[in-house]
């Protein structure tokens, strides 16, 4: 059987430092600014001659932080309430035979140099270091066919947590001088409820953190009257 060896063409940089809290889509946080810097021999200009003509690629990623925990043929998609199962086929888990993933970013700038090119996109959905094996520029007649079906996930997510701040947290977020595109991704992050599927359903009150950036944000989902709030209790730099 032939083996194709794969070498990353590069490196992603964003402010995801961990999985928990990734958009389950590239373009669900539109705030987030992700940067792919190319490795050299493949940060030539020469790479690059042509790819301003377009506004989206695809980036052929691997999951290089789900190595250790190997495929499963059966995966449950958050989608689904985490309950069903689907074949790993059937959806984008991560869980995958060969570890590679798919997803379209929009172009922000592409900075085309002698050497150490690298693209800026809006948005994203990859972890901080995610080795990148390819890109393709998006295709409007070819990828965007007509009478398309998504299955279960045919419609975007609807469900947003309300985002607020308690007071020692925005004091905390204040001393450490966080701007106004911090508190932007933040609350962008947090609203897409990022919590397990299973917890969605349990009625207890607990602490999530995640690492965004550089800090390690402290957080809790609790019930409104009219929807469910996503309470910020603390912020601190990431040990």
């Amino acid at each position: 059987m032939l083996q194709q060896p794969l070498e990353p063409i590069g490196l992603i940089h964003s402010p995801y430092k961990e999985k928990f809290a990734i958009p389950r889509q590239a373009n669900l946080v539109t705030s987030v600014r992700s940067t792919l810097e190319f490795n050299a021999p493949f940060d030539s200009a020469e790479f690059l001659d042509g790819a301003q003509q377009f506004s989206h690629f695809w980036l052929i990623f691997g999951f290089h932080q789900n190595q250790d925990a190997g495929w499963k043929t059966k995966v449950r998609p958050p989608r689904l309430g985490g309950n069903q199962k689907l074949g790993v086929f059937a959806t984008r888990s991560s869980f995958r035979p060969n570890g590679l993933g798919l997803s379209l970013f929009e172009v922000s700038r592409i900075n085309d140099k002698e050497t150490g090119s690298s693209i800026e996109f809006i948005g994203g959905d990859l972890v901080d270091g995610t080795p990148i094996y390819d890109i393709k520029p998006y295709i409007e007649y070819a990828d965007h066919p007509k009478n398309s079906h998504s299955g279960f996930a045919q419609d975007p997510p609807t469900t947003r947590l309300n985002v607020q701040w308690s007071s020692e947290a925005r004091n905390q977020a204040q001393a450490l001088h966080l701007q106004e595109h911090h508190f932007q991704v933040v609350d962008e992050v947090l609203s897409q409820d990022p919590r397990p599927a299973y917890h969605r359903k349990q009625i207890t009150v607990r602490e999530y953190g995640i690492h965004l950036f550089n800090f390690n944000i402290r957080w809790q989902v609790q019930a409104d009257e009219a929807k469910s709030v996503c309470l910020i209790v603390g912020i601190h730099p990431h040990a």
